[in-house]
């Protein structure tokens, strides 16, 4: 039987990279990234699809620089919001269903529980209002479409929170670490089964997609030195404290229902999570 086509944009990544080599058990994985495809010229992304010709396509390519984003403001939405434009735009010309990575960050941080699918978005900093567009450009612009919101990824492909914990920590520094943050710890394999799974049987619409159980920043970095066994140094900080140019949101983390109630995937919890991520990094 012939396997489906599947695009993967941000293939290079550090969910990209991940999706792309976890679903090509799947499907005949193709990918691209700026080296590519320019997805914010309407030119390319039009031409690209049409020479590729997938039968589905996975965004997740952003510029997810919360701070970077802050500063520049005019690029995060170039790339966040046209780009994403654009592919929405190629994909229902060409019939191609679109799955849309978006974020916890679409959220303000004041509700004391998890978030649910259904619940009103509000960001409050330039990185999550540029997702909060893209989220909508394909709503707009693509008749079947898949939006799945994650959040604080970790993985092996780039440098994350629980890999800068770790590196001060074999280093002998003292880390800062927010301890007034609240958020859903998730991991790039387990997000990747994930899309696999909605891309399967899941119907077209809203997904959040993210281990189960919150944590704090200061949480998360103690459970990544208990299950590595080491003794790192961590200064409890709060937000305000590091003065960062975006404002995160205080409580963002997510729950799963439309995910469970569409593939039956419950996801694993997060520390279990980190424990797989943890033994992979030190094979």
């Amino acid at each position: 039987m012939k396997r489906l086509k599947l695009l993967v944009t941000g293939h290079r990544g550090l969910l990209g990279s991940d999706l792309a080599a976890g679903l090509a058990k799947e499907y005949e994985v193709t990918g691209i990234g700026r080296a590519e495809c320019d997805l914010t010229r309407r030119p390319a992304v039009l031409e690209a699809l049409k020479r590729l010709r997938p039968d589905l396509a996975v965004h997740a390519a952003a510029w997810t620089d919360v701070d970077g984003c802050e500063r520049e403001p005019e690029t995060a939405y170039r790339v966040n919001v046209l780009a994403t434009g654009h592919l929405a735009e190629a994909c229902q010309r060409l019939k191609i269903p679109l799955l849309y990575i978006s974020t916890d960050f679409v959220f303000d941080g004041r509700k004391k529980s998890p978030y649910r699918e259904s619940d009103p978005t509000n960001p409050i900093q330039v990185y999550g209002r540029s997702k909060l567009a893209g989220e909508t450009a394909v709503q707009n612009l693509c008749e079947r479409f898949f939006i799945v919101r994650t959040a604080w990824l970790f993985g092996r492909h780039g440098r994350t929170f629980p890999a800068r914990i770790l590196e001060a920590a074999h280093r002998g520094e003292t880390a800062p670490v927010i301890r007034n943050q609240t958020g859903s710890p998730t991991y790039t394999v387990d997000l990747t089964r994930a899309v696999g799974e909605i891309l399967r049987g899941g119907g077209y619409g809203l997904y959040h997609a993210v281990n189960l159980g919150a944590a704090s920043r200061l949480e998360l970095a103690r459970e990544v030195l208990k299950q590595a066994g080491l003794k790192g140094r961590l200064k409890p900080v709060t937000a305000a404290e590091l003065k960062l140019p975006a404002r995160r949101p205080a409580r963002s983390a997510l729950r799963t229902l439309v995910l469970e109630a569409e593939t039956g995937l419950k996801m694993a919890e997060w520390p279990e999570a980190l424990h797989r991520y943890l033994a992979e990094e030190t094979d």
